[in-house]
């Protein structure tokens, strides 16, 4: 057998194949057309080619969206730097708390997280005039944040509200969401899904651009939440609910969902009694005859015998199958009444418990309307002390139902929201974990917005503390209780989360544009390259940098080792070694090939300009069979 090179696409020819074209509108949804074809000039965008956009063709489009795709594939020149001294165990958790500009974090994700990310929810700015801060500049967000959050000096450049007498009103929105979910969907696992709060300012314009991202057959609910039980003084109708809009990266690798049944409906099942109690517990009933709203099923209509031996036949059609009905005649599920003319009819038994004796589980409405927001502004009221600090806070509680959906069946995923907020959604996934037994984990992304006060100079302040106040209620509340809610044999749950904060990269980076010609600009560049990290810049803001550009998630285990009198962090029990010495040695370089790593990462400066030691080091790398050796 010889080995074929690569089929390769021609974007010039528009002839696919059936199987192509699938594989092309599902890594690319957003070329599909309304006839489920390829636009080509849109896959060209998503591919980085420029085209023109002129010409008229069923789809949403809006100033600026072509320039979304630019954004997108502009690389993020920024790192995260570590801060331990706001983080709660930081050496031991898996949980994060970023703070900085969400598009910028999302790029700096997506080689480490790039499709672990099992379930995002995120509650964006509404854009209702007043909410909603953005980068005016999408191309330069770094620079951008970097002034906005005070790290280098500002020239001009803002983040801002976003009014409705700006002519791009909804454009600068739908702009800002496109590029955010546009990389957030590549963060999620194949079966992962995605939630968004909105209202109806934005919601008609969001479905469209989710329908763009994810392709509309993967949506799965346009779930209604009543948020508040009383009205208020609207002037029109009044509005007590918004939305929140689930899809699913691949809507076929869903398995069927179900969440534990609630308290509320629990006390329906009491009425009745029978041998079964101990197992099953109580029971409810339902008639077996079908209402009118169950589509029509020839395999439905069928006699079933009564205690008489007479048959009853359905006035429409039954609930169950034959088969089905067979079987809980002989588990004694079937209830048997006559009415006042003397007519058999037929109910079945349903027990709290399932046949194995479990709580019987239900599947999720698309209506929520038992928590409401008043329920998220007495929590941060309890935890903070203030229910002024942040506005309108969602309810942990609702939160917790969507990952009910998402993450019941599994034990440990990552969890991500990227519009963090109060830190709500922290708080649900900590009380979720105690409550289900569960160890997932979450990252959490926030801008420093600026709040006015004293207490919480921003919103990523209020996002930290009240985790923190969350973590210290768990840990109260343990201690008072022995044993410990988790089985003994498992890890304990992890209530720490480590906090990052968005910066330039520790790295100078070259500049590009000095014209040519221009030798005293050109010999400033090299000068400043001779020593190219960024000067205040500790060992661990370059370890994690280096660590997450080389597609290590941030909370990768790292140790530290003494080799031939030099540190050296061995990163994912060995697979990777990072020496970051300014004074390197042959002998340190062969004690870290003579342990075989798959790969090796030093600081340029460790060589001192010592090509001799660089070479010998390659050599003695490529000796051992490391598979790649390489300086920063």
């Amino acid at each position: 057998m010889t080995d074929k090179e690569p089929e390769k696409l021609d974007l010039r020819s528009h002839d696919i194949a059936g199987d192509k074209k699938a594989e092309l509108l599902q890594l690319f949804p957003e070329i599909r057309t309304e006839g489920g074809k390829v636009d080509f000039d849109r896959l060209k965008l998503s591919l980085g080619e420029m085209v023109d956009t002129g010409r008229e063709r069923y789809g949403m489009n809006w100033p600026g969206k072509a320039d979304c795709f630019k954004t997108i594939q502009q690389p993020s020149m920024g790192t995260l730097l570590p801060c331990k001294e706001e983080s709660v165990d930081f050496d031991t958790t898996e949980n994060m708390i970023i703070e900085g500009d969400n598009l910028e974090v999302l790029k700096l994700l997506q080689k480490s997280y790039l499709g672990k990310v099992k379930m995002i929810y995120i509650d964006p700015p509404y854009n209702t005039g007043n909410d909603f801060i953005y980068p005016d500049n999408y191309t330069e967000s770094l620079q951008t944040y970097l002034e906005y959050s005070g790290q280098v000096d500002t020239e001009g450049k803002k983040f801002s509200t976003n009014t409705e007498a700006d002519g791009r009103f909804h454009s600068k929105w739908m702009t800002m969401m496109y590029t955010r979910l546009f990389l957030a969907k590549n963060l999620l696992t194949d079966n992962g899904l995605l939630f968004i709060s909105i209202d109806d300012t934005e919601m008609p314009n969001l479905r469209y651009l989710m329908n763009e991202i994810f392709g509309e057959e993967n949506m799965v609910e346009q779930i209604i939440w009543k948020k508040r039980y009383q009205g208020a003084k609207e002037k029109h109708l009044v509005s007590i609910h918004e939305y929140i809009l689930v899809f699913a990266k691949n809507k076929y690798l869903i398995p069927p969902t179900y969440i534990p049944i609630m308290e509320a409906y629990i006390s329906r099942y009491y009425k009745y009694k029978d041998e079964q109690y101990e197992k099953r517990g109580p029971f409810r009933t339902q008639p077996l005859e079908a209402g009118k709203s169950m589509g029509e099923r020839k395999n439905l209509i069928f006699s079933v015998i009564a205690p008489d031996k007479s048959k009853i036949w359905p006035k429409r059609q039954w609930i169950w199958a034959k088969e089905r009905v067979q079987e809980a005649g002989e588990r004694n599920e079937l209830l048997f009444s006559k009415n006042n003319e003397g007519n058999w009819s037929v109910s079945i038994k349903q027990y709290l418990n399932d046949i194995n004796g479990n709580v019987r589980e239900t599947k999720q409405f698309s209506v929520i309307e038992d928590v409401y927001t008043q329920h998220g502004t007495e929590e941060i009221t309890h935890l903070l002390g203030n229910g002024n600090i942040f506005p309108f806070p969602k309810p942990s509680l609702l939160i917790r139902k969507l990952m009910d959906i998402c993450l019941a069946c599994d034990d440990d995923c990552v969890f991500l929201d990227f519009f963090a907020g109060s830190g709500t959604s922290a708080h649900a996934i900590i009380d979720f974990n105690f409550e289900r037994k569960k160890r997932h984990k979450y990252i959490l992304v926030q801008l420093p917005e600026p709040t006015g006060r004293e207490d919480y100079k921003t919103i990523a302040d209020i996002t930290k503390e009240r985790v923190r106040r969350v973590i210290k209620k768990i840990k109260d509340e343990q201690a008072e209780q022995k044993p410990n809610a988790f089985d003994a044999d498992k890890p304990k749950p992890d209530l720490g989360f480590k906090v990052f904060k968005l910066s330039e990269s520790n790295f100078k980076t070259w500049k590009q544009e000095i014209p040519t010609g221009n030798t005293d600009a050109l010999g400033k560049q090299l000068d400043m390259h001779i020593d190219h990290i960024l000067q205040g810049r500790s060992r661990d803001d370059i370890l994690y940098e280096i660590l997450l550009k080389s597609g290590f998630p941030l909370t990768t285990k790292i140790e530290k080792l003494k080799l031939a009198g030099k540190t050296v962090f061995s990163i994912a029990e060995g697979a990777m070694f990072i020496c970051l010495e300014k004074e390197l040695t042959h002998e340190a370089i062969k004690a870290m090939a003579d342990l075989k790593p798959e790969r090796v990462v030093c600081l340029d400066e460790g060589f001192a300009a010592n090509d001799q030691l660089k070479t010998n080091a390659v050599q003695t790398m490529k000796t051992k069979g490391i598979l790649k050796f390489e300086t920063v």
